[in-house]
């Protein structure tokens, strides 16, 4: 792993990166290299913080599963029994599970939209609640790579009264001193990585009318606040801030049986439930036939995760990861500040990925 790690830098590919990997509780692998600043001047230590991106959304699945752990809420009840707003313009039928799993339509918004209108809670969730699906919802998958924070978001918070990124410190984090943040408060922006943007856009194939919603348009995703409005804001489904470690951690718990740090934090009924697949098909969004569980991808469609097809996580836009893989006890995370351009499966992170599963 060490070799692939360095390969990694060696290939121009990397400017900071860390790569964690657990087993049945246990952290086996911590590598970090590499600079935390576009200048190079900075290292890349423990304590640098990366934004993760659309691996948020392992976070935000896993919220939601404890709710539904807790008997709380239910993967097939309509969204619309804890939202009722939700159920305008024939969203009524939608269900958690649809929602979470990228069925329900929501992939962004079609029409012009000021692109700061994401950093107000109330209005995103407002406008996604009066809004028309783009295609049946349960007929497809459609990846919505923002407005699914929002959808799972507001679910959990019409339910536990409090915000994911709250109840994340609450019961999760800060309790098992995992260094992972949905709204990143000021005294930590200083331990944050700059970003090295792609070197070229991503390949959407065939671009569509949900695409183009999802993440072609000036208003697809949050702009015209600044970088530390942007870290501030509580986006589940874009803008966790975190550690390979941290992210190691938690998913091993979910390859673990439930189980972090000797207490149970979610049923081994309840992961597999999470896990289970919802829908499997050509996406209609990403360029790929998926497998989605209730907000979590599953390894078995395009394994960008090692070999097994009961392993599941989410990847992040420029290249992080988190998986668990239930069959073998094992867990990782990827983090690094220099993007590419690959939508899932980055080479660098399988690459640590099958020199793990061979070194095991």
């Amino acid at each position: 792993m060490k070799a692939a790690f360095a390969d990694n830098f060696a290939r121009g590919e990397e400017l900071g990166a860390r790569f964690s990997l657990v087993r049945k509780g246990e952290l086996l692998v911590d590598l970090w290299a590499g600079h935390a600043d576009r200048a190079r001047t900075a290292p890349f230590d423990e304590r640098t913080l990366t934004p993760i991106f659309s691996t948020t959304k392992a976070v935000a699945a896993l919220l939601i599963a404890r709710l539904v752990d807790q008997g709380r809420l239910d993967y097939a009840q309509p969204v619309a029994e804890i939202w009722p707003e939700f159920a305008q313009a024939g969203k009524g039928g939608i269900t958690v599970e649809q929602a979470l799993s990228h069925q329900a339509g929501l992939s962004g918004f079609p029409d012009e939209t000021d692109p700061a209108l994401w950093f107000d809670w109330d209005a995103t969730c407002a406008k996604l609640a009066g809004m028309p699906p783009m295609w049946p919802p349960g007929t497809a998958s459609g990846y919505h790579p923002v407005s699914y924070g929002y959808l799972a978001g507001e679910i959990f918070r019409r339910v536990d009264g409090r915000t994911m990124g709250t109840a994340l410190r609450e019961d999760l984090a800060g309790p098992f001193g995992l260094d992972l943040w949905i709204g990143l408060p000021d005294t930590e922006h200083g331990r944050c990585a700059d970003l090295q943007r792609p070197p070229a856009f991503p390949d959407f194939g065939e671009i569509n009318e949900p695409t183009k919603a999802a993440f072609l348009q000036p208003w697809s995703s949050p702009a015209g606040r600044g970088q530390a409005e942007w870290r501030r804001v509580e986006i589940p489904s874009a803008n966790g801030h975190a550690t390979a470690p941290a992210l190691a951690r938690l998913m091993g718990a979910l390859a673990n049986g439930g189980w972090l740090d000797g207490e149970m934090i979610l049923s081994p009924a309840l992961i597999a439930e999470m896990a289970r697949e919802r829908i499997a098909g050509q996406d209609l969004v990403l360029p790929f036939v998926m497998s989605w569980g209730a907000g979590v991808m599953r390894n078995e469609a395009l394994h960008p995760w090692g070999p097994g097809n009961a392993t599941f996580g989410h990847s992040g836009w420029g290249g992080s990861c988190a998986f668990a893989d239930p069959e073998t006890g094992i867990a990782g995370a990827y983090v690094m500040n220099k993007q590419s351009a690959h939508l899932l499966g980055d080479p660098r992170a399988k690459r640590l990925i099958e020199a793990a599963y061979t070194a095991l």
